[in-house]
């Protein structure tokens, strides 16, 4: 038998000096100053900084989104930064930092959710510097044109008693916030915390998302844009739809592709279709999509109350194992969804493209997921406005993070989940020296990483700055 090798031995000490942890998380800290995130936190807070002294409320804040992008989740872990002073500077203790969550009351969060309007301005803009800007949404082998935005609501479960947490759909117990994201690279454009008992389709709360989202979006992005809202059906509320379509009248470039139930009268008209209709599915590479079909309703359901020229669209496909169907699906051996789109037959390509594109929108669910472990996963309060407050940092913080690959890191680390840079990049160790009346991070020679760590700072630095 081969032996196995063992570890070599340590030995224990707590008396290192000049090395820190969590030196890659200075290259959000960095990010944000760059692209106004502080200075604009700062101007909207500067009522809650009384005769000017104390720490900096805007810069509290970014600290807080900072810990927030890197895996912290409670208001304690700022002791993440505070503690590494050389590194991160003067950062605010956890009853400051409380203190002004506590604050912000619903016009505070509005001027919160504008300043971060301007350091997106500024991002894209400083992405567009190279000539390619933002990244692309895809669907079926193809770039989409324009903007693509998601909406799609999540359970957050509370284990103790919090304002305004009800009991959910699911038989649990905590928030049902309502969210927006920019599908491809994953910004967070708009959310709003809602009691656990909110509905699913409600459609006030929905153009109340929506519009925050657009609120987002640069002004160059408002006319002349394409901008497609994708959602489950619980977007398909009529009052939702046609909120779009006054958009759209009075010049946005809105269009929508949303899911829908399927009704008797969907069953129907599925029943009635000859075989021929039916035409192959594709899949998000472009690929014939194998024991998927797709056919068009238009015409066969009556859409009444609907935006006119809505289409209607059924894809069904061979059940996979574990998949919830209906007594329709069951009686027919395939489970069937339905969506409505106004994507005209002329400037939208063939139902198999409209049918991938809208399958795209499940992207949201990695979206979500993510989040989750980037703040609003859990809520640290009683009290329902220090909740909404950290939703809206839980934002900035993914904002930050897709920044970061948009702006700074290229190959597979461009694509990256919140977990693997924070893995690579976010907590590295690093010893930190003094020389030439400067700091430096000293990231070890033998971490795998350390190029493209190094090559991120490089491009930070490179960055034009906003004008003040």
């Amino acid at each position: 038998m081969q032996a196995i090798g063992l570890r070599p031995k340590v030995h224990v000490t707590a008396d290192g000096a000049g090395v820190v942890g969590h030196a890659g998380a200075r290259l959000l800290a960095d990010l944000a100053d760059a692209t106004g995130l502080t200075a604009a936190y700062s101007d909207v807070l500067r009522p809650l900084r009384p005769r000017g002294t104390g720490h900096d409320p805007g810069r509290i804040m970014t600290d807080l989104t900072v810990m927030l992008a890197d895996g912290g989740e409670t208001i304690t872990d700022l002791a993440v930064l505070r503690d590494q002073r050389e590194v991160f500077g003067l950062v605010a203790s956890t009853p400051t930092a409380w203190r002004l969550l506590a604050a912000i009351d619903e016009r505070v969060l509005a001027r919160l959710r504008t300043a971060r309007a301007q350091a997106r301005e500024v991002a894209w803009l400083q992405a567009a510097e190279d000539g390619e800007g933002i990244p692309a949404a895809r669907a079926g082998g193809r770039t989409l044109p324009g903007l693509v935005l998601d909406i799609d609501a999540t359970l957050v479960a509370c284990h103790t008693e919090k304002e305004q947490a009800a009991a959910t759909y699911k038989g649990g117990f905590g928030f049902h916030p309502l969210l927006c994201f920019l599908a491809n690279p994953g910004e967070a454009l708009s959310g709003r915390l809602r009691p656990g008992n909110a509905g699913a389709n409600t459609a006030a709360d929905h153009i109340r998302v929506l519009d925050d989202a657009l609120a987002q979006l640069p002004d160059i992005h408002h006319h002349g844009t394409p901008i497609l809202i994708r959602t489950d059906s619980a977007g398909s509320a009529k009052t939702f739809l046609r909120h779009l379509r006054d958009l759209r009248i009075r010049g946005m470039g809105i269009g929508f592709s949303v899911g829908m139930a399927v009704t008797a009268d969907v069953r129907r008209a599925i029943r009635s279709l000859p075989e021929r209709i039916w035409h192959p599915a594709l899949d998000q590479d472009g690929s014939l999509r194998q024991g998927t079909q797709v056919a068009e309703l238009t015409g066969l359901v009556y859409l009444v109350g609907y935006p006119a020229d809505t289409r209607i669209i059924v894809r069904r496909e061979r059940p996979h194992p574990g998949a919830q169907l209906s007594l329709f699906d069951q009686d027919e051996g395939l489970r069937h969804q339905v969506f409505l789109t106004d994507t005209p037959y002329s400037g939208g390509g063939s139902i198999q493209h409209l049918e991938v594109r809208h399958r795209g929108h499940a992207i949201v669910e990695d979206h979500i997921r993510c989040g989750k472990d980037t703040g609003f996963g859990r809520f640290p309060s009683r009290h329902f406005l220090v909740n909404a407050a950290w939703l809206e940092l839980s934002l900035a913080a993914i904002d930050l993070l897709a920044w970061t690959r948009t702006l700074l890191l290229d190959g597979d680390l461009a694509a990256a989940e919140p977990k693997k840079l924070r893995y690579r990049l976010l907590h590295v160790a690093a010893r930190l020296t003094r020389g030439g009346r400067s700091l430096r991070l000293r990231i070890s020679k033998t971490w795998p990483w350390r190029n493209e760590l190094a090559t991120a700072f490089q491009r930070l630095a490179a960055l034009p700055r906003p004008v003040s």
